[in-house]
């Protein structure tokens, strides 16, 4: 596991907290988490934001890379696609969950699947994640 930076870190120096992402659980190749749908994820209409989810399914399946990489290496995004199949409307309190799940774990390239339910279940998107594995040439995210 790559122990280059902490879970705060990521939180604070991301969009994981502007979000209000919240991890659940987390191994090796599988990560679950939840996000409000509220003004910071939601479109003008009151609905939660297609762009919003796209984000939370990268996010995860960055975070997802990060957890089973070593040391001095990174992911980055390369490729993102989904398929938004149904809606949740903004109100306090109201999260949709995420489970992104490792379909591919290779030494250059990541997949993932990122489903993302509404509390009683049905699918709101389905997200495809590519990400590229490089070395940290930065030192730090901060």
């Amino acid at each position: 596991m790559n122990k280059d930076y902490t879970r705060e870190e990521a939180v604070s120096h991301s969009m994981i907290g502007s979000l209000g992402i919240e991890i659940i659980s987390e191994e090796e190749g599988l990560v679950k988490a939840k996000m409000p749908v509220n003004d910071s994820t939601s479109q003008p209409f009151g609905v939660l934001c297609g762009g919003a989810s796209l984000a939370f399914a990268e996010i995860l399946a960055g975070y997802g890379s990060f957890l089973s990489l070593p040391e001095g290496f990174i992911p980055v995004g390369s490729s993102v696609s989904g398929n938004h199949l149904s809606s949740v409307r903004k109100e306090p309190g109201v999260y949709v969950f995420a489970e992104a799940k490792a379909l591919h774990l290779g030494r250059s390239t990541h997949l993932w699947n990122v489903d993302i339910t509404a509390a009683d279940g049905r699918l709101i998107s389905t997200v495809r994640v590519t990400n590229f594995v490089v070395k940290d040439k930065s030192g730090s995210w901060k």
